[in-house]
């Protein structure tokens, strides 16, 4: 079964992460998601492996979170997914999926949990 790990190159806990997957012998499909931003359907399926709604999954303190709106605590699921595609650099990172299980490595070692 594949990995896929949201990462960012020039985020230390992304790099940590991914050294920690290679160290385990795991060759992650790499999916760069400032580049290539995960498609609405696909971020609600990360979401819901991950077993959190879209806020707690968002960087609050980018400035694109508060330039997009999404603190406006009326926007609904899709909305703020939405703007979550539109803005990437409001995605907590790094993420790994793995089947039908996902991860935050924050700290590094919480991907192990799924392999």
């Amino acid at each position: 079964m594949s990995v896929q790990i949201y990462h960012n190159p020039r985020c230390s806990k992304s790099r940590k992460t991914l050294e920690l997957l290679q160290a385990q012998g795991v060759e992650p499909e790499i999916i760069e998601y400032l580049k290539t931003p995960p498609s609405k359907a696909e971020l609600d399926r990360i979401l819901k492996k991950l077993g959190m709604q879209p806020r707690e999954l968002m960087r609050k303190k980018e400035a694109a979170y508060k330039e997009a709106g999404l603190d406006d605590e009326s926007l609904s699921r899709a909305s703020l997914i939405a703007g979550m595609v539109d803005n990437p650099s409001v995605i907590e990172r790094p993420i790994v999926v793995h089947g039908d299980r996902a991860a935050i490595g924050r700290p590094p070692e919480d991907v192990l949990e799924i392999l």
